[in-house]
């Protein structure tokens, strides 16, 4: 993945995220039970959390491809965080709206692609030239 689009992506995650946790707090309240709720708002909360973190990422793989170094490892940390927001938190969403609580099964899979970011970034850490 590409800094820019790391950056529209995290704009865009960030946005509905926001949106997301709006829609639970005023949109659901009343529509779901409160252990329904938790699960939207821990969804929400993931997602606006990660989308941070991708932007960040983003930005720094921008820094550096403006100075000619190589990004490779940052797209991958971006890839991640985007897979692992899209299943972790959507796979949450789906299950609150009433989808198939087999989709419980598949969160964690989400939950291990934003761990590998988080891993990423900490090899693109150990990297770092001082």
């Amino acid at each position: 993945m590409t800094a820019k689009t790391g950056i529209i992506l995290a704009g865009l995650l960030g946005f509905f995220g926001v949106a997301a946790g709006a829609f639970g707090a005023h949109g659901l309240r009343d529509r779901v039970g409160p252990r329904e709720l938790e699960i939207w708002h821990t969804g929400a909360h993931y997602q606006q959390l990660h989308a941070v973190v991708l932007l960040a990422v983003a930005l720094w793989a921008l820094t550096l491809s403006a100075r000619g170094e190589p990004t490779g490892l940052h797209g991958v940390a971006m890839s991640l965080f985007v897979a692992g927001i899209a299943v972790f938190s959507g796979t949450l969403y789906a299950i609150t709206l009433g989808g198939p609580r087999v989709l419980g099964a598949v969160t964690p899979l989400g939950g291990l692609c934003l761990l590998a970011g988080w891993l990423t970034i900490v090899v693109l850490g150990l990297r770092q030239v001082t």
